[in-house]
């Protein structure tokens, strides 16, 4: 068990919808996680199957909006500068790198993201703002709401891994796979996750939509 994840348990129910449930270390629940399942022992389906692959990063009030986005491998994101200000988007992360000068009322062209993993994304002129692009390979991928939950459906019965991620847990840490049966007609899975505090600036905004 890595030192990110204090909790996982899996109640087999389900073989059409899985029901994620996440909380921090205090039991409050927790929005912006995500959850993956990645089949264990047979082949992925093609990256696009079931995510949407064209999304916009807003930006309203010296904040990106949402917080988290989610794209399979190859999908693409537009930058949409919605605010009273000028704004310079960048990301310098292994998986996509790339820098844009927005100003208000624009749009950037769209940014294809061809490998996995997470982008984080900045503003040079606003430091508080921060916000997250997780590319994804498992079309059976999610992002848990205000209330800590998300429920992915009509996923094929089988033997999947269970994958956890969020923008607080501590730099390098990495969520243990769980693995997880799906055989019934609804599967629970309950996570709790060791988060680190938010930057101040996101406070007002990790749960905004």
């Amino acid at each position: 068990m890595s030192a990110g994840l204090l909790l996982l348990v899996c109640g087999p129910a389900a073989a059409t919808s899985f029901v994620a449930r996440v909380v921090d270390q205090d039991g409050k629940p927790v929005a912006n996680a995500v959850i993956s399942l990645v089949a264990n022992g047979k082949e992925m389906p093609g990256p696009a199957t079931r995510l949407d692959p064209a999304k916009v990063v807003d930006q309203r009030d010296e904040t990106f909006i949402p917080v988290v986005t989610i794209l399979p491998r190859t999908g693409r994101a537009v930058f949409a500068n919605n605010d009273k200000t000028k704004h310079q988007v960048y990301s310098f992360s292994p998986i996509k790198q790339f820098e844009i000068t927005l100003a208000q009322g624009e749009r950037s062209p769209s940014f294809a993201f061809d490998k996995t993993g997470v982008a984080v994304l900045g503003c040079n002129i606003h430091d508080h703002m921060i916000a997250y692009v997780f590319v994804s390979d498992s079309p059976w991928t999610a992002l848990t709401g205000s209330d800590g939950q998300t429920m992915i459906a009509d996923v094929p019965p089988g033997n999947y891994d269970v994958q956890v991620w969020h923008p607080q847990l501590s730099p390098g840490a990495v969520t243990q796979a769980e693995p997880v049966t799906l055989t019934g007609e609804t599967t629970e899975f309950s996570a709790r996750l060791k988060l680190l505090s938010p930057p101040p600036m996101m406070h007002m905004h990790m749960g905004h939509y």
